[in-house]
């Protein structure tokens, strides 16, 4: 009878382990739900009807314990993906060789001292209807330390994979444009941010006319470092645009300088500049200062530093020292579209305020200054040789260099009358819907440098081999102003980041050796020690 009843016991167990297994069911018990996905990424990625095949390269030589934490982690997100309903295989023939990616060297010192290096290929590929594209699973930032980007990297990876199938499965292809004829960055300026941007629209470019609707058809306007002034024709046609939902990146300095005079002679006057966009931002809720921004955490420049005794002439010794003029500005936390971005370079930059605190937009900032700054008002003169600057002299700290605002704009002509040269089939939007928009007062962000007839990435700085955030950040502006389906709230995603001291682990180690020895024994023998009494007390005579 009772081991008829155990048989039972063990069938029902079985077959609800097996319906448990069939259903893939769990529960996700870590605090910070892990293993959990979002509901926008469960949306996307169930939307997708075609099998999606996917290749993680990480799994190609050995790892250390920080990747092969990585390397869980993302065959972990595979299979929630596949447990919410979405059509993912793996895609078995690929290799690293053939990818054409460019491996990740990791450098680790061993305990005898020796230095060991690993090549690595942090990526998957993502292959839909005969169409590929890579996922990069570790961000890098060599201002943080290896185990910070591994936790980086594995947070922004739900958003990874949800970006690139987003893009790849997608059936046509969104457009957006650089605006022309203000004197803006032209396409050699700005090639490398047009080639990142490719990835995900048709980037086109032109200027404006006197038609209304000729922005329409574009998701996104970008407005990079103007040099000249915006007729009232223009700013009739951009705020129309606004009103109709478009969004546009606005990537205007509050003042203006020669950059030829300071290259060719060390100097440059430097004057206050709004290009007539100054009423119609402050319309949006922002107001770009005439002010230009010093800070201690800056770019690094060579200059020539001759010897004591003598002439500068001779001097054929550089050396790199901080410039103020060149801040690198602190990424905001706050928002998915600088969350996990490295520092961003800027070169002669304004500031902004954030106006109209009622107004009922949603404003952040993205970009701000360090704890040292120093504002200049204008004019004056900025020469590469003013390096050297009394620290004491720098007394403002967190000042915002860009900000993004979301909501509904009032129109700035909602009691105005529109200029006579627009071309207008219908009447004119006095208040827009649901639109975005984002101001940057730095020109400079947005430009790449050219070294020996070949683009530089943008934001890499040859002097120091630094690769800094402006191309991301600009890249995520874009895709947040373009973003319908709340797909950038994923970079918002938060894992808390629990290291090992390693210091102290290597003091404890030997205390926890001899622990982890003698307990079990000592439970052991506490164990036998208790049996052996109860047993001796129940089953002596009395």
């Amino acid at each position: 009878m009772i081991s008829a009843i155990r048989h039972r016991i063990l069938i029902v167990a079985l077959l609800l382990a097996a319906s448990a297994q069939a259903s893939l069911g769990r529960w996700d018990l870590t605090a910070d739900k892990r293993y959990t996905l979002s509901p926008s990424a469960q949306e996307l990625v169930c939307s997708v009807t075609e099998p999606v095949e996917v290749c993680v390269l990480l799994d190609e030589g050995t790892l250390n314990a920080g990747f092969e934490r990585l390397r869980v982690a993302t065959h972990d997100l595979l299979t929630e993906m596949q447990a919410a309903g979405a059509p993912i295989r793996d895609y078995a023939f690929c290799s690293a060789a053939e990818s054409g990616l460019a491996p990740t060297v990791i450098h680790e010192r061993q305990r005898n001292g020796q230095t060991v290096q690993t090549p690595v290929y942090p990526y998957a590929i993502v292959r839909y209807k005969g169409r590929t594209a890579p996922v990069t699973l570790l961000r890098q930032d060599r201002s943080l330390s290896g185990e910070e980007n591994l936790n980086n990297s594995i947070e922004n990876l739900e958003y990874a994979f949800a970006e690139v199938i987003y893009s790849i499965c997608k059936d046509s292809t969104e457009r957006i444009a650089f605006l022309e004829g203000h004197g803006e960055a032209d396409e050699r300026s700005v090639y490398d941010l047009s080639e990142a941007l490719s990835r995900y629209f048709q980037v086109d470019r032109g200027v404006l006319g006197t038609d209304v609707t000729a922005l329409m058809p574009y998701r996104a306007l970008i407005i990079a470092d103007p040099q000249q002034d915006f007729s009232e024709t223009d700013k009739f046609i951009l705020d129309q645009y606004i009103m109709h939902g478009g969004s546009i990146l606005w990537i205007v300095n509050g003042v203006k300088f020669s950059e030829d005079m300071l290259t060719s002679g060390g100097l440059t006057p430097v004057i206050a500049e709004d290009y007539h966009l100054r009423d119609l931002l402050f319309r949006y809720g922002i107001r770009i200062n005439p002010i230009l921004v010093q800070d201690r955490q800056c770019m690094l420049i060579p200059v020539a530093v001759s010897a004591a005794g003598q002439p500068a002439s001779t001097a054929a010794n550089y050396q790199p020292v901080p410039w103020t003029y060149a801040p690198l500005l602190l990424t905001s936390e706050a928002s998915p579209i600088t969350r996990g971005v490295a520092p961003v370079s800027a070169t002669l930059s304004s500031c902004l305020d954030i106006v109209g605190e009622e107004d009922g937009l949603s404003k952040t900032i993205l970009l701000a200054t360090s704890s040292a700054t120093r504002l200049t008002p204008v004019p004056a003169e900025v020469n590469l040789s003013e390096w050297d600057i009394d620290a004491s002299a720098f007394t403002h700290a967190y000042v915002p260099v860009a900000a993004s605002i979301e909501g509904t704009f009032t129109s700035l002509y909602a009691h105005r009358m529109p200029p006579d040269e627009v071309q207008m089939p219908t009447d004119y939007f006095r208040t827009s819907g649901q639109s975005r928009q984002i101001v940057i007062a730095c020109g400079s962000i947005a430009r790449n440098e050219w070294y020996k007839g070949q683009p530089l990435p943008l934001g890499y700085d040859r002097y120091t081999q630094m690769q800094f955030g402006n191309r991301d950040m600009l890249v995520n502006s874009v895709l947040w102003l373009t973003d319908d389906g709340n797909l950038m709230q994923l970079r918002s995603r938060s894992v808390r980041l629990r290291l090992i001291n390693d210091t102290h682990a290597r003091q404890l180690l030997p205390y926890i050796q001899i622990l982890s020895l003698c307990l079990p024994l000592l439970l052991l023998v506490c164990t036998g020690g208790i049996v052996w009494w109860i047993r001796k007390k129940k089953y002596t005579r009395r």
